[in-house]
């Protein structure tokens, strides 16, 4: 910047001295000529010398005015800045604290996942074994069974009852007539079932197993049919508990032959969800036969309750009649007290003195 200033002097020296040396055509005058330019430059130095004082002293002002001005906004800066910063620490602090907070519950979850998985594992073990799925389905009827009517209700049901025949059912109910007792067996055709919905088997085998599966099921129903339901002891229709929902609900969709096949043999096919419905339903009729019962206790008793009633009206008309003999009686008894009080109130009031002159002879006793 000083280096322009400079050099924009030098510019206007030089054309001062031409102008100058136009204006002055005496060339005899070089003396004064000097001389004027001697005192110009000492003119500019001092102009140049002021100026750059000036200048110099201005800049130096304006620089301190403006990092005064730069120092106050950059301390207005740094306060919101730190204001700003805070703010989002402390966001960022309760979202830190909430992501935690997530984080040990999906920790939690995983472990309940890991935990199902096993069990899921465990399940899928015991159900590879005949044995085992058996006493699954007897385990599932009996929890069904004391959810609906209770811990050891024998009057309702019964567990592994056995028959006259000798064979067991896995549970029996007494139902009212005219159905009567209703055998319950459970079964659970899993195997040839799994593999007739494996989809990673060609459509050849699974058509076997899918055969494999409508006679295993029919061969469950027969068996059914030919042990639980006796003439004279049980009712003439028995239940087939399926402990697994997704094997009902194949049967019920797509093979309408094993549903005709059980109701020709008087077995009715049931999963968790309708026997519990089925078992229900049965309750409610059971409860209200007992209802029903105590009504006519109730109403035979009433009956008796109003024949002793009506002895009772009769006694009460009666006594009702003497109360009102006697009540007349005591009327009677209190207008004569009356009369006999009013006799001696006059007796009591009788005048000696005239009696004795002769006067108002009789007058008191004819009163």
């Amino acid at each position: 910047m000083d280096l322009f200033i400079i050099i924009l002097l030098c510019i206007l020296i030089v054309l001062i001295l031409i102008l100058i040396l136009i204006n002055n055509k005496n060339k005899n005058s070089n003396i004064d000529i000097i001389a004027s330019l001697g005192k110009l430059e000492t003119s500019i130095t001092k102009d140049i010398g002021d100026f750059k004082y000036e200048f110099g002293k201005n800049l130096t002002n304006d620089i301190d005015k403006l990092n005064n001005t730069i120092i106050d906004n950059l301390i207005r800066i740094n306060e919101k800045v730190n204001e700003r910063l805070d703010i989002n620490f402390e966001k960022t602090n309760k979202t830190f604290a909430h992501v935690l907070e997530r984080l040990s519950k999906i920790d939690e979850a995983q472990k309940k996942i890991d935990n199902l998985s096993t069990d899921i594992v465990s399940l899928q073990s015991v159900l590879t074994d005949k044995k085992t799925r058996g006493i699954f389905g007897e385990v599932n009827l009996n929890y069904i069974l004391v959810s609906v009517f209770g811990e050891k209700n024998k009057k309702i049901y019964d567990i592994q009852h056995k028959m006259s025949n000798g064979y067991i059912a896995d549970a029996i109910i007494h139902a009212p007539d005219p159905l009567g007792m209703v055998a319950i067996d459970s079964k659970f055709p899993l195997e040839d079932y799994q593999k007739m919905t494996d989809k990673t088997l060609s459509q050849e085998e699974r058509n076997y197993y899918l055969r494999l599966f409508k006679s295993d099921v029919k061969k469950h129903i027969d068996d059914i049919n030919d042990k639980y339901i006796i003439d004279g002891e049980t009712s003439n229709q028995a239940i087939m508990f399926l402990p697994a929902e997704a094997i009902f609900a194949e049967i019920n969709a797509y093979h309408n032959d094993l549903l005709n096949y059980a109701y020709q043999k008087s077995v009715w096919l049931t999963s968790p969800t309708t026997l519990m419905s089925t078992l229900s339903v049965i309750s409610m009729i059971l409860k209200n036969i007992e209802r029903d019962k105590y009504t006519k206790v109730i109403h035979n008793e009433l009956n008796k309750l109003s024949i002793e009633f009506d002895k009772y009206k009769l006694r009460w008309d009666k006594l009702s009649r003497s109360i009102e003999t006697v009540s007349k009686d005591v009327k009677d008894i209190n207008i004569t007290t009356d009369k006999i009080t009013k006799r001696f109130e006059m007796i009591n009031g009788v005048n000696l003195e005239e009696i004795d002159s002769g006067d108002n002879d009789g007058k008191y006793y004819n009163k």
